[in-house]
């Protein structure tokens, strides 16, 4: 057992307790070995080895075929990487200007600083904002989420409109398609249409019309 001030996490560590944090939001049950390298894009091999450490560390509980869980301090631990995270991809896009979709590389390498401190004024001289510019939830000190009630564009039915509050899909490729298309946090899609055939979408947003994939539409969180 390692006694609490010991536990110190490196950068690879980190990686993994953020991805079990992440897979666990979605999933009611253990995360198996095989989500976790899929998610981190590595071997199954080499998840079984910082399964071992971790557990040593107490920030996991590792069960055979119930797979991976976060303990209380897992957990705290995890969300204060994910706060760090998103509080520096608001930072980049409202401080430097930065575009939503360039700040999440840029934040995975600034979300390892250890420096409690620096993230309080960061914070502070933010604003406190509760979502990063993905839409995303950011954890509070305490590693508390509060999760945005939301629904994915593609289940709105004819005529019924949405604010758009966040994407599924946070890639760049994925994010400059919707600049491109105007679509932005905040703005109202009504859908027009429905097809049958392939379940796109014709929306309005702006007083324009637009069609747009089931993909798209299966990536885009609207609130009602």
């Amino acid at each position: 057992m390692y006694p609490k001030f010991l536990r110190m996490f490196s950068l690879s560590e980190e990686n993994y307790l953020k991805a079990i944090y992440h897979l666990e939001i979605i999933s009611n049950k253990g995360i198996s070995t095989n989500a976790i390298a899929e998610k981190l894009e590595t071997k199954a091999s080499s998840v079984s080895d910082m399964i071992k450490k971790l557990s040593e560390k107490e920030v996991i509980i590792y069960k055979k075929y119930q797979g991976v869980t976060l303990t209380d301090f897992g957990k705290k631990t995890a969300a204060n990487i994910v706060r760090k995270h998103r509080l520096w991809e608001v930072f980049l896009v409202e401080k430097l200007n930065f575009s939503w979709d360039e700040v999440h590389d840029v934040a995975e390498q600034l979300e390892h600083i250890k420096s409690p401190k620096l993230i309080h004024e960061l914070d502070a001289f933010l604003g406190f904002p509760s979502h990063d510019p993905h839409g995303d939830p950011i954890p509070d000190n305490d590693g508390n989420l509060k999760v945005l009630e939301k629904s994915l564009l593609a289940t709105l039915s004819k005529n019924e409109s949405g604010v758009c509050v966040g994407v599924k899909d946070s890639s760049a490729e994925f994010l400059q398609y919707l600049d491109k298309k105007g679509i932005t946090l905040g703005k109202e899609l009504t859908v027009l249409e429905k097809e049958d055939f392939d379940d796109s979408l014709s929306i309005q947003i702006d007083g324009k019309k637009l069609s747009v994939s089931n993909k798209i539409a299966t990536n885009l969180y609207v609130k009602k």
